[in-house]
């Protein structure tokens, strides 16, 4: 069962959606913190395989993890890497997407996705977040964010039951 929050010019903005899912947090969490595997949680070809399929599970805040990512209206194919900005085994997984400038320096662009879990009767409380709202305005009118209304991660939760075994 889902349910979409959408933005409203009251509320920060930020889309929130929900699903009680078949899999232990310990499945669920160990899923989210492979880089590898986060092609398999996206429901478009958006998010590809990860830059470094050796670098191994995501284990503390402040690791970076690179994923290649395509969308026609970035010109195709083009890489993010993303910071981890909250990490609470079995608990809690956030990234922050950005890109290297030619100095070193990793710049984001100020979008958020974060995963909160807790346990259910039966499996796990998955609640996914996008939140735009460190994203300059002029920004977020240049790329149209946010991209996707809460039916896309509605749709993500889907990919990410349908990885982890169950029915979507």
């Amino acid at each position: 069962m889902t349910s979409p929050t959408a933005p409203t010019r009251d509320q920060e903005p930020r889309l929130v959606v929900s699903r009680t899912l078949d899999a232990a947090p310990e499945a669920v969490f160990s899923l989210l913190t492979d880089p590898a595997q986060h092609h398999r949680l996206e429901p478009t070809d958006w998010v590809g395989e990860a830059l470094d399929p050796q670098q191994g599970p995501i284990t503390a805040e402040g690791q970076v993890f690179g994923i290649r990512m395509f969308h026609v209206n970035a010109g195709g194919e083009y890489h993010m890497h993303n910071r981890v900005i909250a990490y609470v085994p079995q608990r809690t997984l956030a990234w922050e997407p950005g890109q290297y400038d030619d100095s070193g320096e990793l710049g984001t662009g100020g979008w958020t996705w974060r995963y909160d879990l807790e346990p259910a009767e039966g499996g796990t409380r998955v609640q996914i977040t996008y939140d735009w709202s460190e994203v300059p305005d002029a920004m977020r009118e240049q790329f149209g964010i946010p991209p996707f209304g809460p039916d896309y991660l509605e749709r993500s939760l889907a990919s990410l039951a349908e990885a982890l075994g169950e029915d979507a």
